[in-house]
């Protein structure tokens, strides 16, 4: 492991990971309170955050996973985080005359840019490292993110509550720009790096679309992303929902829910780092699945504190399943050169499904209650646990590229 993280490549990615989450952390609870501020807790104001967020994804990941396998990953990744800058930057100018609107705008440009930038990275990873270590670099990726599931929200609500909106968007500006400088350290494209231009985007993207057909274990894959997108979307808005109202607690306790979902992800990241060689990546996915719609059953019917906060911590713990699970199902079942476009493919898939619901949770909330959003949430868990169970009769030549 200490010969991993000695690698140059490994500690620019890395190094990268961690300017992007902190000041994403500082922008999602910035903004998810300045925006509960103004419009006085509106439900349909604050799910239009995560709309804001997810629905770039959904739009721009197929085209962006498409692009990221023909440019050169290197340039893509510093290019997309000094553009992410300059627009964070426009958007403070906008602040200062006033339109509060804007900071909607922070969230929909990083978000659309992320989805040229990240396969990029996998590309990277996939084309530089060994089989049998790009299994411990995601799962230090994943650690990054853990951290600060358990600090990010703490040092959002403290940034925003202390300095206010411009200087939180201000850090996230400074944080793309810390990102991209890091970046610089990655080892030089190679001269193959960018792609043959013979072909067509739109050929490039019909391929892409057909090489996930042709295989089972990625089309199954993705009708599971399908499941568990919509419920995440279901749910996603209503986290402060769930503090306010299920327990009587102010809007400021939700970063102690995510703190708890963050201190399970630490604890579940250690535990996948040392035993998921030895597990399929499959039954990984499998098991934080069947455990997490366990955990949302739970918060769902929950009115006591400690209880809510014990099923966010359980489902923390399973999180690194899930997120190790679905990105070694990924690279482990793609060509390097079409890794972009798998990517590009799944994702929507995920976002596409969570932004349907998450557009309607504002509303479904008013309809029905939080139990019954959460307990819809949990079985639709279980839906898309089912579409995974056919792989495990499948022989293991179906899990090759």
């Amino acid at each position: 492991m200490l010969e991993l993280i000695r690698n140059r490549l490994v500690q620019a990615i890395l190094g990268s990971a961690i300017c992007l989450q902190l000041g994403i952390w500082v922008r999602n609870f910035a903004v998810l309170l300045f925006v509960m501020e103004r419009t006085k807790g509106n439900a349909l104001a604050i799910s239009m955050i995560s709309v804001a967020e997810y629905a770039p994804i959904f739009i721009f990941s197929f085209i962006g996973g498409t692009f990221a396998d023909r440019w050169r990953p290197k340039q893509t990744m510093i290019l997309c985080d000094v553009l992410s800058a300059v627009s964070v930057f426009a958007v403070l100018v906008t602040l200062a005359w006033g339109t509060w609107k804007a900071v909607f705008f922070t969230t929909v440009i990083s978000a659309i840019l992320s989805q040229f930038s990240q396969p990029s990275g996998m590309k990277l990873i996939k084309e530089h490292l060994p089989v049998g270590q790009i299994q411990a670099v995601m799962s230090l990726y994943q650690t990054i993110f853990t951290v600060f599931m358990i600090l990010g929200p703490v040092i959002g609500t403290f940034v925003y509550q202390r300095f206010g909106i411009v200087t939180s968007i201000a850090v996230m500006g400074l944080a793309f720009i810390l990102s991209a400088s890091t970046l610089t350290f990655l080892p030089p494209d190679r001269a193959s790096a960018a792609a043959k231009t013979d072909t067509s985007l739109r050929q490039e993207m019909v391929a892409g679309i057909r090489y996930v057909l042709a295989k089972k274990v990625l089309t199954l894959l993705g009708l599971c992303f399908a499941a568990a997108g919509l419920a995440g979307g279901l749910i996603q808005p209503l986290g402060i929902f769930l503090v306010t109202e299920r327990l009587g607690l102010a809007k400021e306790n939700l970063q102690w829910l995510v703190t708890f979902n963050g201190v399970g992800m630490f604890v579940g990241g250690i535990i996948v780092m040392i035993f998921a060689k030895t597990v399929a990546p499959q039954k990984l996915l499998a098991f934080g699945m069947f455990i997490s719609a366990i955990g949302l059953a739970i918060c769902g019917f929950s009115t006591t504190p400690w209880l809510t906060y014990l099923a966010n911590f359980l489902m923390g713990l399973v999180l690194p399943c899930l997120m190790i699970g679905v990105n070694m199902m990924i690279m482990q079942n793609s060509d390097s050169q079409f890794i972009g476009r798998v990517n590009g493919i799944l994702m929507p898939m995920y976002t596409g499904a969570m932004i349907i619901t998450m557009s309607v949770a504002g509303l479904l909330k008013e309809t029905f209650s939080l139990v019954a959003m959460y307990e819809a949430a949990g079985v639709l868990y279980i839906v898309g646990l089912l579409f995974l169970l056919p792989l495990f009769r499948l022989p293991k030549t179906a899990f090759e590229p």
